[in-house]
């Protein structure tokens, strides 16, 4: 039994059923917290401040609680961010007011920043560098699996049980993850007193490239999600269809993610990700010049296979590049990525619809483009100068 409580297989697995859970409450909101938020009188605008508090607990929490787990272990933090996931949902289920609404989305968001934050420096401490894309590609693949039934399971729950079951499961989900990581033996903090050099990884150019890289591509699929349904609306597609465009495009994540996270064991995850960010440029301009529902489905299978080829290597890169600064700071290092990926989320709709209202789908993705393909040529200039100062 202790060689299971020990096991790396073990924790990768439990890691990724926290992230999967942690999902499955973020897109079971989806279609619930709407419906709730207007039964509390709610109005459109204030429904959409719930939403984005989300972000705002993510981005202040995810660097301070990546580097209290660099301090005393990984165990404990992960505990208690499943513990926060739970409370979240309870609240969500018996909130009677907007205020505790509100309450329990920034606490969602907290507990979302642990688990991600937490979860993957793990996994850094866990595999060396000729392991971790294939790690992260499996639990990337399973927070694909949860994106494509997390909407679907809450409507489903609402449905057969009102509107407090769906938050209930989750509570009973995040409640069992949170039990698994206690009976866990993890490994130990390296120095309760260690100083985490959270300026000296700012100063990184290969941590700063890839959280750059991580912003593009944040920036991407956000701006992407109301975009492209606008744009498929005009060319006469309807809701139900842009679902299943959706969720193919969800389907093409999940089956990907292992298999480039292999590659990027394999050939490197730095080049990878040039290679996935280069790709998506292309994609995305050809994603512009969608004219029916089987072109979209074509393209945007493309799209979301090239993107699948940068953000499964980005996240074995962040731990790469943190691990040539010599610190081990694994926490602090994907604190920033997540921070990175949650300034991406509340930049990129934004952008892009402003851009869409003004010129279309078609030249807002030849504008975007380029921009991607200048963060890649930054992504190579970067490396290519770091290893001039090594010879």
């Amino acid at each position: 039994m202790q060689k299971v409580r020990n096991s790396r297989a073990v924790a990768v697995a439990f890691v990724t059923f926290a992230t999967f859970t942690d999902i499955v409450a973020y897109s079971i909101a989806v279609p619930v917290l709407p419906d709730l938020s207007r039964r509390l009188g709610a109005s459109p605008t204030v429904i959409g401040f719930l939403f984005a508090s989300f972000g705002v607990t993510l981005l202040t929490v995810s660097v301070p609680m990546g580097a209290v787990s660099d301090r005393v272990g990984r165990k404990a933090p992960m505990v208690g961010g499943l513990v926060a996931l739970a409370a979240a949902t309870l609240l969500f289920a018996f909130s009677t007011t907007l205020p505790w609404l509100f309450g329990a989305r920034m606490v969602q968001g907290a507990a979302d920043a642990i688990t991600w934050v937490v979860g993957f420096a793990l996994i850094a401490d866990l595999y060396g560098a000729d392991e971790r894309g294939k790690v992260t590609g499996i639990v990337m693949s399973g927070t694909s699996f949860a994106f494509m039934i997390g909407p679907s399971l809450g409507g489903w729950l609402y449905e057969l049980g009102g509107i407090r079951l769906p938050f209930l499961a989750v509570t009973v989900l995040a409640v069992i993850a949170a039990a698994a990581f206690a009976w866990l033996d993890l490994p130990r903090a390296k120095s309760e007193h260690e100083t985490v050099p959270l300026a000296r990884l700012l100063r990184a150019p290969a941590v700063a490239a890839c959280v750059v890289g991580v912003i593009a591509a944040s920036s991407t699929l956000s701006m992407l999600e109301p975009v492209v349904a606008l744009h498929l609306a005009t060319l006469s597609i309807g809701p139900a269809r842009i679902g299943l465009l959706f969720g193919i495009a969800a389907v093409v994540n999940a089956s990907l993610h292992p298999l480039f996270g292999r590659m990027s064991d394999r050939w490197g995850s730095r080049r990878m990700m040039l290679l996935g960010l280069t790709l998506s440029a292309f994609a995305l301009v050809l994603f512009g010049q969608t004219w029916s529902f089987r072109s979209t489905m074509v393209l945007q299978t493309l799209m979301a296979a090239s993107m699948a080829m940068m953000i499964t290597p980005s996240l074995a890169y962040m731990a790469d590049a943190t691990s040539q600064q010599a610190v081990g700071s694994f926490g602090v290092a994907y604190g920033l990525y997540n921070m990175a990926w949650g300034a991406g989320l509340l930049g990129g709709p934004a952008l892009g619809g402003f851009l869409f209202e003004r010129m279309g789908f078609g030249r807002l993705a030849f504008l975007w483009a380029p921009a991607l393909l200048l963060i890649t040529l930054m992504l190579a200039r970067v490396q290519s100068d770091s290893s001039k100062g090594e010879n």
